[in-house]
C-alpha cells in the first residue's frame, strides 16, 4: 500500500484513564472510563473517539459512492455506535452500527449506496472479519 497521510497521537497516564494528544495537537483530550465500565465518566474514551472517527469516514465514503452515482446526498449524515463488551477468550471485543441517513433517496437506493460504501471506507475495510458492522438505513 502506497500511504498518502499518517496521523500520530500518543496516549499517556493510566491509559483509559489518561490523556491523548495528536502530535500536531488537534486532538487533545483527556480519557476516563465510562461510567458502565466502573469508571467516572468525566472524560471521552477509546469507543467514543473510534464512533467519531468511523461515522466521518464512512459518510465519505458515503459521499464518493454517492457522487458516482448522481445521487442526492443534500442532508445525508451517519451516525455511528460503538459497542463493548467481554468476548469468549476473557478478553473484550467490539461491535458497530453504522445508521445512514439519505433523506432525498428511497430506502432501496439508500440501502444499495450504504452497501457500497461499506466495501469503499477504510475503517469497514479494516475491522471486517474482526468487528461485527451493521450498516442500517434510518427511517427518515
Amino acid at each position: 500500500m502506497k500511504v498518502l497521510y499518517t496521523a500520530e497521537a500518543l496516549a499517556t497516564g493510566d491509559g483509559r484513564n489518561g490523556h491523548a494528544r495528536s502530535t500536531d495537537g488537534r486532538v487533545d483530550v483527556n480519557l476516563a472510563m465510562p461510567k458502565e465500565l466502573g469508571g467516572d465518566g468525566e472524560g471521552t474514551n477509546p469507543e467514543q473517539l473510534f464512533a467519531a472517527g468511523y461515522a466521518a469516514c464512512f459518510h465519505s465514503a458515503l459521499r464518493l459512492v454517492a457522487k458516482a452515482a448522481n445521487a442526492d446526498t443534500a442532508d445525508s449524515a451517519v451516525g455511528a455506535k460503538v459497542g463493548i463488551g467481554p468476548n469468549a477468550d476473557g478478553g473484550f471485543q467490539l461491535a458497530v452500527t453504522l445508521e445512514v441517513s439519505l433523506p432525498h433517496l428511497s430506502r432501496d437506493e439508500a440501502q444499495a449506496l450504504a452497501d457500497k460504501a461499506h466495501s469503499v471506507c477504510p475503517y469497514s475495510n479494516a475491522t471486517r472479519g474482526n468487528i461485527d458492522v451493521t450498516v442500517v438505513v434510518a427511517e427518515d
